[in-house]
């Protein structure tokens, strides 16, 4: 008795350690419906951190640009300063030694002017100086001080920080829509893995439905053989089900395992970290416009943006294209003021004023033609992207119209796929009541209950086909017709920005 006590209480410790186990594997598993695949793709996916880097390279670059722009303050200072070098005195015919010694500083202050692209600067210079030559015997001590206003201006040509700034900006711009249409083709690529995970666990499903039916035909078998009621052929082709069965259910093992490893690696989750695919592949027909879809995606579609910018683009290479080989003048304009005494308090007693201006031109005379070749093959390239423009038109209009079709294809194998599943499922019962009575061999029910199996994964995947084009369709025309309302990813986008 008391050994019987003591067996009773080893069994519910070891069913106790099983039900532990059993609830840690529980916690260890990660039920994933699309919605949380989806946010964690948004915080894990490489594809839409790549673009986000991307972006925020574009976004670096135009504010270092605009920072360029205001005021550069600089000061360059050289503490000491010798040298002793001998020269020659062509007024007196006579070699003589120089020695030198000085020290100065120089504060500029540098202002790009957008409108104009020219530049204002001012400069302070500020040092003392010593110097002797063996030519006089005197040594000379000296402070001295150059303040001078510059202006330097092009003339004849285009403003240079006026089109960078502007290139910057349509880059960045450019670099945004991008990013907005990861996101999209992020929610399209997640819910691809997501259902393909979902049809990989369904037909695991199924595979084990199947091996579960399988074995219950083979007991029914060994029963009659071994009553003498059936032949052992019928024996041996129920084994060789079942072999089949325990193979198939293997296979669909392996491809599960792998589908849901390629779906952790595009979230960017723990690839050890197991998942349970939660899915409602329910389909609820969608009223669907057409004309509506594409009237949306024309006027929404980020990539016609992408396509302005590339023309935009295209007409500012032009104009540096123009620029080779032009009639370009410059004027630099100084206004200053210089002062120099042996006492630093009086560098100024007796300031010299030093105006200056100087006007240059840059006159090309003959390129060989080099100038109107190089326009003419930007025009081309500019005419290029306008039909880059108008393809990508007709691209949207084909692309809507075919996700519209394919959804009303789709809502119609829906129908078939599942009335087919139905008669393949009293199929298989007629014959599996058949096969118990001894009217059906087991080779033939296996055919049945493949059919049946068929059935229900063509059923799953076009309900799942459904849905994919749904989303198709919000992609494509970037309109919801599930929320009856449209789809601003670069909107959403600026807003969590800000």
């Amino acid at each position: 008795m008391k050994r019987f006590k003591i067996k009773q209480m080893h069994k519910i410790a070891i069913l106790g350690l099983i039900i532990l186990f059993g609830f840690s594997e529980l916690r260890a598993q990660e039920a994933l419906t699309l919605g949380k695949a989806l946010q964690f793709a948004e915080t894990g996916s490489p594809d839409l951190k790549q673009s986000l880097l991307n972006l925020e390279r574009f976004q670096k670059n135009l504010e270092a640009q605009s920072a360029a722009l205001k005021s550069r303050l600089s000061l360059d200072v050289n503490p000491v300063g010798y040298s002793r070098n001998r020269r020659f005195d062509s007024r007196v015919s006579e070699w003589f030694t120089n020695e030198s010694l000085e020290s100065s500083a120089m504060f500029r202050v540098v202002q790009p002017i957008l409108p104009t692209d020219g530049t204002i600067s001012l400069t302070n210079e500020f040092g003392w100086q010593s110097s002797n030559s063996s030519s006089t015997d005197i040594e000379s001590q000296v402070f001295y001080n150059n303040l001078y206003l510059n202006l330097n201006q092009p003339l004849f040509t285009y403003n240079r920080l006026k089109l960078e700034m502007k290139e910057l900006e349509l880059s960045y711009e450019n670099a945004n829509i991008g990013y907005a249409i990861q996101r999209l083709n992020l929610e399209r690529n997640v819910t691809q893995f997501f259902y393909n995970v979902y049809m990989a666990q369904m037909n695991l499903t199924i595979a084990k439905e199947e091996l579960e039916n399988t074995q219950k035909s083979y007991d029914i078998i060994v029963n009659k053989v071994d009553a003498g009621l059936a032949a052992k052929e019928e024996l041996y082709q129920a084994e060789l089900n079942l072999a089949t069965s325990k193979s198939s259910l293997q296979n669909s093992e392996v491809t599960f395992e792998n589908a849901k490893d390629q779906l952790k690696l595009y979230l960017g989750m723990d690839l050890f970290e197991d998942v349970l695919i939660l899915a409602d592949v329910s389909a609820n027909p969608v009223p669907v416009d057409m004309d509506k879809a594409i009237e949306n995606g024309l006027n929404s579609r980020m990539e016609l943006r992408q396509r302005e910018i590339d023309i935009e683009t295209s007409q500012f290479a032009m104009i540096q294209t123009k620029s080779m080989n032009e009639f370009r003048g410059d004027v630099n304009l100084r206004l200053g003021i210089t002062g120099d005494n042996e006492s630093l308090g009086q560098v100024f007693d007796a300031p010299t004023n030093s105006p200056s201006v100087a006007l240059s031109f840059n006159i090309p005379l003959f390129d060989w033609g080099e100038k109107k070749a190089r326009i003419a093959a930007q025009e081309a390239a500019i005419q290029s992207q306008k039909l880059n423009y108008s393809e990508e038109k007709n691209q949207i209009i084909i692309g809507i119209r075919q996700v519209f079709r394919n959804i009303q294809n789709q809502l119609n194998q829906i129908d078939i796929a599942k009335q087919n599943e139905i008669n393949a499922q009293l199929t298989y019962e007629i014959n599996l009541e058949r096969y118990e009575n001894g009217d059906l061999t087991g080779m033939d029910l296996n055919l049945y209950q493949t059919q049946l199996s068929e059935k229900k994964i063509s059923y799953a995947q076009a309900l799942i086909n459904y849905k994919i084009e749904l989303l198709n369709l919000k992609i494509q025309a970037l309109y919801d017709f599930e929320k009856d309302e449209a789809v601003l990813p670069s909107e959403l986008y600026l807003n969590e920005k800000n």
